[in-house]
């Protein structure tokens, strides 16, 4: 992910238009935790490429899968931990490495 991609820039109504939904279905997912948009020193929600990919990701589980939203929240936060820890796997891979490769000089 580049920063290009957690940019804040789209305000809610583009973001809803983007996904087809509305503005109060919006809030709501910020309400329940599924989202977190940035704000601006107005306090005017923005969402990144980032957090309009989680949304997308959402609609599709309740849409085409028909999983519940209580659902789509516990998906959301393993995907999260799963990528969490497959970050954390790949620095200590590499920590490891380097320690083997100081180990044969």
């Amino acid at each position: 992910m580049n920063s290009d991609d957690t940019e804040p820039r789209y305000v809610i109504s583009v973001t809803a238009r983007m996904l087809g939904i509305q503005t109060h279905t919006l809030r709501y997912y910020e309400r329940i935790g599924i989202i977190a948009p940035a704000r601006s020193r107005g306090n005017i929600r923005l969402y990144s490429e980032r957090d309009i990919a989680l949304l997308r990701r959402a609609k599709t589980l309740m849409d085409d899968l028909g999983v519940n939203l209580a659902g789509v929240e516990v998906i959301l936060r393993m995907v999260q931990r799963v990528n969490e820890l497959q970050h954390h796997m790949e620095e200590l891979e590499s920590e490891l490495k380097k320690l083997r490769s100081a180990d044969n000089l």
